[in-house]
């Protein structure tokens, strides 16, 4: 069921983007007063504005509606999913601070071919 609505939803998301770009802004009403608006038009005049608003609002809110639902049923999933939960702790894997390795007196003298300088 889950699955079938985030397809629903992401199908709404999309219809709804779709419709805000087919509309037309505020300032697009300025150009139809002298002439050069599109009278016969499949919706007419003025009946694409209104098809297309209401259009618009139906399906933003099915889409507040899916959101709704798709945060309630993530909220009520029982098992959890995290990343950490199969990581090993730092400290276990890490060697612990008193195995220091001992180094030897004669690795800690100076070559003789190193010159000292004092």
């Amino acid at each position: 069921m889950s699955t079938a609505l985030i397809i629903l939803h992401l199908l709404l998301a999309i219809g709804l983007v779709g419709l805000v770009l087919i509309q037309h802004g505020k300032g697009a009403d300025m150009g139809t007063a002298f002439g050069a608006g599109a009278s016969g038009s499949v919706f007419g005049s003025s009946g694409a504005g209104n098809f297309l608003t209401r259009t618009t609002g139906i399906l933003a809110a099915l889409f507040f509606l899916t959101s709704l639902v798709l945060a309630y049923l993530a909220m009520q999933t029982s098992e959890s999913t995290s990343l950490m939960d199969g990581a090993t702790p730092a400290a276990a894997s890490a060697p612990a601070a008193t195995e220091v390795p001992h180094v030897p007196d004669s690795a800690q003298e100076t070559p003789s071919e190193v010159p000292n300088i004092q």
